[in-house]
């Protein structure tokens, strides 16, 4: 159960492309990616879970734990490509209330076009 973690900037947001299983023996790594970005004044995440095999709830707070800072900052983390199963683990948890998702990256990262979020 690895995680590798690939970052592009594309369009002036941050697409961060985890590839493998985010969770209790991995989920540090993820956490420090994140903060890695905010520390760089990223504000505009997209989480492109297309290589995303499972989430658990501690990788869920590891974005929670960024998620406030970024909004301070009239930013936002945007999802999208996320499997089904992974889906499901956003949704029982009601993630999906606090996070839009989009089935591909492209809309994902247009939808930041005016976006402020207040």
């Amino acid at each position: 159960m690895e995680l590798t973690i690939k970052i592009e900037n594309k369009e002036g947001a941050a697409v961060i492309c985890p590839d493998g299983f985010i969770n209790a023996h991995t989920v540090n790594r993820f956490e420090e990616t994140l903060q890695n970005l905010v520390k760089e004044k990223q504000y505009r995440l997209v989480l492109n879970g297309q290589g995303l095999e499972y989430i658990s709830s501690a990788g869920l707070g590891a974005l929670m734990g960024v998620i406030e800072e970024i909004r301070d900052n009239d930013g936002d983390i945007h999802l999208c490509n996320l499997s089904e199963s992974v889906f499901n683990v956003f949704d029982i948890l009601g993630f999906t209330e606090l996070y839009e998702i989009f089935e591909e990256e492209a809309p994902a990262i247009s939808a930041f076009g005016g976006h402020n979020r207040k």
